[in-house]
């Protein structure tokens, strides 16, 4: 993919796989929903206490997968290197959570009383800001009869 195509299909998809190094030196893959922001670094939250943020504290490297496709002809993946902050600013959390897309139902489950509780748990979370420093990609619908 060119990276206008990586820039809009990170922006048109929800959920990517982290994975961090975890303490054993093994990897450790987590789906999450996702944002970008206006740099098109990507956002995610998690509870402070998770593995992921204590992996990522000890190593601030990870390595991020989106991909889609249900047949082999429409398999498409962007795979990002990048380097980790974690920011555990309430403000700055709040605002990074409003720019991270959930699927439809879980957006449409979303009750008043939920929100509340989002909010509360802010305390307790971290924003984590992933900045790429090198993607691969794929996109098998390009190949047309040629795989």
């Amino acid at each position: 993919m060119t990276a206008q195509e990586i820039r809009d299909y990170l922006a048109a998809r929800v959920r990517v796989i982290v994975a961090t190094n975890g303490p054993d030196g093994m990897p450790h893959p987590v789906p999450l929903d996702y944002g970008l922001d206006d740099q098109g670094r990507i956002l995610v939250t998690s509870f402070r206490k998770s593995q992921k943020v204590k992996n990522l504290q000890r190593d601030p490297r990870a390595t991020l997968l989106v991909e889609s496709g249900e047949t082999y002809a429409e398999l498409k993946s962007v795979i990002a290197y990048a380097d980790a902050e974690i920011i555990d600013d309430p403000t700055a959390i709040a605002e990074g959570m409003q720019l991270i897309r959930a699927s439809p139902d879980l957006s449409a489950s979303l009750s008043a009383s939920m929100r509340d509780q989002v909010k509360a748990s802010l305390e307790k979370r971290v924003l984590i800001r992933f900045t790429p420093f090198k993607y691969v990609s794929w996109d098998h619908s390009k190949l047309g009869a040629y795989y």
